[in-house]
């Protein structure tokens, strides 16, 4: 059998791939195997990965909702868009979850000329400039072009020193962080000049989605009892991360739901952070 992908192209079914997936859910092997035999009903060759992604996102909702919340997480990161201003908003709040201070759309003096950066992060004696590179497209790739650049604009900035929380630091590190993918040709200049690259898959074991499920970060977009209008608001109000819904319900409020509705939205939300993925 075979799926269709994103940009139309045929490829070979993995069921082991789809296993793994439905896995890294939180789902256990028993809960995997029920969801994985009732969607296994429904496949036919040149299924679209679209429908395959539906039928499992919905089928794990039946078992637990916020199953289908981590399962969604890549998803999720799109509906920040369409721009990616919320998702500059969330690496923000990564960092800030991490130790550091931080801030976004700054415009800083390089040796040459100016430079808006997407977050700036400060820890200690730590100075981050960080570049977000948010797509829509559920299969786009950052060509090598892009760390090029980035790489001119870190050197423009190295040997400067800022102020930014009180501290007056030097940039220690550039980041360059998307929600897609990288190219080879983009991780193998990364990796010849040292940069510091994040992407949803690389690096391998610290990837942008590896970081979430680890530390917790979801964003509020991935809650399944909350409409997309709900989240619009929600974000308008800071409120990015699962997490904050956790520690402050109230945030709720500026949403149209009744209190049985935010006692769902709630659970779900202590489910996601208080039931992290077994390694």
């Amino acid at each position: 059998m075979r799926i269709k992908k994103y940009s139309g192209e045929l490829v070979d079914f993995n069921p082991e791939s789809l296993r793994h997936s439905l896995s890294r859910s939180g789902a256990n092997e028993q809960e995997v195997d029920k969801v994985f035999n009732e969607i296994g009903h429904r496949l036919y060759d040149g299924i679209s990965t679209r429908e395959l992604y539906e039928l499992a996102f919905d089928h794990l909702k039946k078992v637990r909702n916020y199953f289908a919340a981590r399962y969604s997480l890549k998803k999720a990161l799109r509906d920040l868009g369409p721009e990616g201003f919320y998702f500059e908003k969330w690496v923000a709040r990564i960092y800030q979850e991490e130790g550091y201070e931080s801030i976004t759309g700054q415009t800083i003096q390089g040796h040459a000329v100016t430079h808006e950066i997407d977050v700036i992060a400060v820890k200690d004696s730590k100075l981050l400039a960080i570049e977000c590179k948010f797509r829509n497209d559920v299969d786009a790739k950052i060509s090598v072009t892009t760390p090029m650049y980035f790489m001119s604009r870190v050197k423009d900035i190295t040997g400067l020193s800022f102020n930014f929380f009180d501290k007056t630091l030097e940039v220690s590190e550039g980041w360059l962080v998307t929600n897609a993918y990288f190219t080879l040709d983009s991780i193998k200049f990364g990796k010849y000049h040292k940069m510091n690259l994040l992407s949803w898959d690389y690096p391998k074991e610290d990837s942008l989605k590896v970081k979430v499920d680890n530390n917790g970060e979801y964003p509020i977009t991935c809650l399944t009892t909350l409409t997309e209008k709900d989240k619009k608001q929600l974000l308008k109000t800071a409120c990015i991360l699962v997490k904050d819904i956790v520690r402050e319900p109230k945030y709720l409020d500026v949403t149209a739901i009744n209190n049985s509705q935010k006692q769902l939205v709630i659970q779900e939300a202590n489910d996601l952070i208080n039931n992290p993925l077994e390694h």
